[in-house]
């Protein structure tokens, strides 16, 4: 609280009048990032449609706010838009069908694909296409392909192809989920 107060250039005590503690401020915060994603449409006639747009917003979202990826769930006391949020996606897959414990089963492999793309994409040393050529181009040169066959054709023949765009795999492994959890539906 005094490092929060002293960013706000206000005594520690000030803030007190407004939040009653660190956990209510995290829950504001969390709450934000919540409100930011888009809420996926329950009039939206296909369910895959409406959790494919809310997932891509929230790795939006996530990607410029990846901070908040270990305060997402952890929250004892999520707010008005975090409930909204949580509320409408498990709206729209029960309306398409999913019973209770598979639509637990849903929100919970969609949001670990999520924050884990999230996460890895965060920690990856390349942003650019031009980076990719840089990174992957440097552990070529000294890969042993003789010892390392499969990684020396991944690099070669997939990541240093032109237009490759890592960010492409996101939608490729979200349509994979959507496409095991339309099966077991």
């Amino acid at each position: 609280m005094r490092r929060v107060a002293q960013e706000l250039g206000v005594e520690a005590m000030s803030l007190y009048h407004h939040v009653p503690n660190k956990d209510a401020i995290l829950d504001g915060v969390v709450d934000m990032v919540f409100a930011a994603i888009e809420l996926p449409g329950a009039e939206r006639d296909d369910w895959r449609d409406a959790i494919r747009t809310r997932a891509r917003s929230a790795r939006a979202v996530l990607s410029r706010h990846s901070w908040a990826l270990g305060l997402m769930d952890s929250r004892r006391d999520p707010g008005p838009a975090t409930l909204r949020h949580h509320d409408a996606v498990l709206g729209v897959l029960r309306k398409a069908g999913f019973t209770l414990p598979m639509a637990a089963h849903a929100v919970s492999l969609i949001d670990s694909y999520v924050y884990g793309f999230v996460l890895q994409e965060a920690s990856l040393p390349m942003t650019s296409p031009d980076d990719v050529e840089e990174v992957a181009g440097g552990i070529l040169r000294h890969l042993p392909a003789e010892e390392l066959p499969y990684l020396t054709e991944m690099i070669r023949d997939h990541a240093l192809r032109p237009g490759y765009d890592y960010t492409g795999e996101f939608g490729y492994g979200l349509d994979l989920i959507l496409d095991a959890l339309e099966a077991r539906r």
